[in-house]
């Protein structure tokens, strides 16, 4: 793809007050068309330890596990492991972020506007975060209020090997917390910038982002990175701050907002089949079937983030 970038710097940085109205546009398009394959869902709330956590049951899978089949078809045949961003579907693309980042939607979304922020070039999804991809977040994070996630290795919930966050717009659910964890946000203890949440039966590190989305998104990049390589440090995991493109030292799930950065570190992907990603830890779940919902209702969803996670007790 860098071969067809355009080659003035100033063309690819995101126009600030666009992002929004170009994501609902295309959206519109991209589902005309047929580019996007939004998958239907029940939702139903399942409440513990003062969270309202919310499970989605997917009742349609077979385009997505179609479309996977595919893929690993297209890998046999040639050799290569097939990569849905490069080249991208023209149909899905939303907005050039950066002159490293770009804006693509996801093509088998349960949540509508599902954004991905997908770099440019080739870069392993099992590299540590770089100023770059915290530039792109705040980007987008000051057109609308979202929830930026980063699934840190195939354990953590990667699907695709080529780098990318994700990004949700708020609230996750209507007439509820923007989202589930916020009760437990609200109870972080802190010890000088890094804090740990009370009820959370897992390792896990939080940070105040509050006063970043006032500055460039450069600066609260900057400030960013080093605030995530604190939250690293602080359950375990090195992050070389000096170069970029080192692969991490284990899998974890990242989540943030304009005002917090929460760090997970991962174990396992799953637990009883049941799949969890960084907004597991946001409390937003995902099941396959009612028989999966039986079993997350019969051991609580915490249990479940606790087994795929480094319990803390």
């Amino acid at each position: 793809m860098p071969e067809e970038q355009p080659t003035s710097h100033k063309a690819l940085v995101l126009k600030p007050g666009t992002l929004w109205t170009n994501l609902t546009q295309q959206t519109t398009h991209a589902l005309q068309c047929g580019a996007l394959q939004s998958i239907p869902t029940e939702l139903e709330f399942v409440e513990q330890d003062g969270i309202s956590f919310l499970v989605r049951i997917l009742s349609n899978l077979t385009r997505k596990d179609e479309a996977k089949k595919k893929q690993n078809q297209k890998t046999t045949n040639s050799g290569k492991e097939f990569n849905p961003f490069l080249p991208y579907e023209e149909d899905l693309f939303v907005a050039d972020i950066s002159d490293t980042h770009l804006c693509l939607l996801n093509k088998f979304n349960v949540v509508d506007y599902h954004l991905l922020l997908v770099t440019r070039s080739f870069e392993e999804q099992e590299t540590w975060l770089t100023v770059q991809d915290f530039e792109a977040m705040w980007r987008c994070l000051a057109e609308f209020e979202g929830l930026a996630f980063y699934n840190g290795g195939k354990v953590a919930g990667a699907s695709q090997r080529h780098k990318h966050l994700q990004l949700l717009p708020l609230p996750l659910a209507p007439k509820r917390p923007k989202i589930p964890i916020e009760p437990a946000i609200a109870s972080a203890k802190f010890e000088g910038t890094i804090g740990t949440i009370p009820s959370f039966p897992f390792v896990h590190a939080i940070a105040r982002l509050d006063s970043l989305g006032a500055k460039s998104p450069l600066e609260a990049a900057v400030a960013t990175i080093q605030c995530y390589h604190n939250l690293l440090r602080a359950v375990g995991l090195q992050g070389e701050e000096s170069t970029s493109g080192n692969r991490q030292s284990g899998a974890y799930n990242l989540l943030a907002t304009r005002q917090w950065m929460l760090l997970v570190p991962r174990l396992q992907e799953d637990f009883e089949s049941i799949s969890v990603n960084s907004l597991g830890f946001a409390g937003a779940l995902l099941v396959r079937n009612k028989q999966q919902m039986q079993i997350l209702k019969n051991y609580g969803p915490m249990h479940i983030l606790k087994s795929v996670a480094k319990s803390s007790r």
